[in-house]
């Protein structure tokens, strides 16, 4: 009993060393992952205190059902890799591609140009404003840069990262690289939410949920070739869909409480995707020579993401309108 007590002592003291070793040849970094946590603290303790108060954000159902959305189609993206071993690499990093640039789109059309229009109106300058929407893009850019470099995690093409990786399950280091994927999508929802615009909040689930279908499928086959069972790879992939909902839950929350975190926490979800469009997606398609079709799939999702929006926006206001005729007008007040 003495002995194993003092084996786990040990192992704690050890890990303990390499994370402080870690951290001081990493100093800007850990520096910038304290700062953008300490951020986040504050602006989620801030919207939660309202939250116990009885002051519960306006769109948090909505932010809930949104990072649902984005599950169940990355579930439905997966459950093609039980009859799949594998599809030719080309598509697989065309699709990628294609997934990559509705991210972009999304970021760009629903996440920084609401975010510049809100900051404006709240602040009543559009130079302020976007101060505070870039503000929020560099905490975001540190969050997820801090994560990426002091979560342990694994990639199918470039192995172990992070500190210590010997000492997680393989399984826990994949699981760990799609979280490190999926969490800021899932913010991104529930950031867009957190006034109950559904005019933000919809098309961007609607464009975030279509590029999980194809990042489903490329991440349960990825954890086939890698030597994963099948129906665990599913599963696996199928359940990295979970921190979107999770996600979108704290999205909301930061950016429900002060005026400026709605501006400030749309800035720090379009950072978070941008880093992970070219930190993690982009890069992934390039691997294998495929540069050419990655480009034109992200070309093409970048294309096609704006007009989804716009057709999404269209439905929404057309429902709005329909609902309008047969209240006397009574009904659009809540919708809008």
């Amino acid at each position: 009993m003495e002995l194993a007590q003092e084996t786990q002592e040990s192992t704690r003291q050890h890990r303990s060393a390499i994370l402080r070793a870690y951290i001081r040849n990493n100093r800007l970094t850990a520096a910038g992952l304290t700062l953008a946590l300490l951020s986040v603290l504050i602006l989620l303790g801030q919207s939660l205190a309202q939250i116990a108060a009885g002051e519960a954000a306006p769109g948090l159902r909505n932010a809930l059902l949104g990072g649902l959305a984005g599950f169940a189609t990355t579930t439905l993206g997966a459950l093609p890799a039980l009859a799949l071993s594998r599809i030719p690499q080309k598509l697989e990093d065309s699709l990628l591609g294609v997934a990559a640039g509705m991210m972009l789109a999304a970021s760009a059309f629903s996440l920084l140009l609401p975010g510049l229009a809100a900051g404006a109106e709240i602040t009543g300058s559009k130079g302020l404003g976007a101060g505070i929407v870039v503000l929020g893009m560099a905490l975001g850019v540190l969050l997820m840069l801090g994560l990426d470099r002091f979560t342990p995690h694994e990639h199918d093409s470039t192995g172990p990262c992070g500190p210590a990786p010997d000492r997680c399950g393989r399984v826990w280091l994949f699981v760990f690289a799609i979280a490190l994927h999926n969490l800021p999508e899932g913010m991104a929802i529930g950031v867009s939410f957190a006034q109950n615009d559904l005019s933000v909040g919809l098309p961007l689930t609607t464009a975030i949920a279509l590029q999980d279908i194809p990042e489903g499928l490329a991440v349960a086959l990825a954890l086939r070739s890698a030597g994963f069972g099948t129906l665990k790879s599913v599963c696996i992939a199928a359940a990295s869909g979970l921190l979107e909902p999770l996600g979108s839950l704290l999205g909301v929350g930061l950016s429900s409480g002060l005026a400026f975190a709605y501006p400030a926490g749309l800035g720090l979800a379009a950072g978070a995707m941008l880093f992970v469009v070219s930190h993690e997606v982009i890069p992934e398609t390039h691997r294998n020579g495929h540069q050419t079709p990655a480009t034109l799939g992200l070309m093409l999702g970048f294309e096609r993401g704006p007009r989804r929006i716009q057709i999404v926006r269209v439905m929404r206001l057309r429902c709005i309108g329909t609902i309008r005729g047969l209240s006397g007008g009574t009904g659009s007040r809540r919708l809008g």
